[in-house]
């Protein structure tokens, strides 16, 4: 059994979805992993990880366009405010979605679906340095 980490870092404009995908799997192939598994995890907690389409642009706008709706940023709903209006909303959009994802490994390659792609969801209004902890493991 083999074992494998390193570090992305995605700088994002605001909020929405960013592609990681192309990032992870030149990850895999470098390492020469045929099967396992491949765990990626978000360091932050406005943050979250998605696996979602690749396809439709109109998805990735429609998420973000749910999540504004489906989570008020108003700041009368919330105690915690310090960090500003986007603060408190961002740790609620990603306690509903996830901060980390896993992957099966297959013939050396990410085993996704036609369609999926990984993606960080950045839900902070201000651009945000993120980072995506990979960990590879199989033979």
């Amino acid at each position: 059994m083999k074992q494998a980490q390193t570090t992305i870092a995605i700088q994002t404009r605001g909020p929405g979805l960013y592609l990681f995908t192309h990032d992870a799997a030149a990850f895999v192939s470098r390492e020469k992993i045929v099967k396992g598994l491949l765990t990626c995890f978000i360091r932050h907690t406005s943050a979250s990880l998605v696996i979602q389409e690749n396809a439709d642009p109109d998805v990735l706008a429609d998420l973000e366009d749910f999540m504004r709706r489906l989570v008020s940023r108003d700041p009368m709903f919330y105690r915690h405010t310090t960090e500003g209006p986007d603060d408190m909303p961002s740790h609620i959009r990603s306690a509903l979605t996830a901060t980390s994802l896993t992957i099966p490994v297959r013939d050396g390659r990410l085993a996704l679906g036609t369609w999926q792609g990984l993606y960080l969801f950045e839900h902070r209004d201000h651009p945000h340095a993120r980072e995506i902890l990979l960990h590879l493991l199989g033979e």
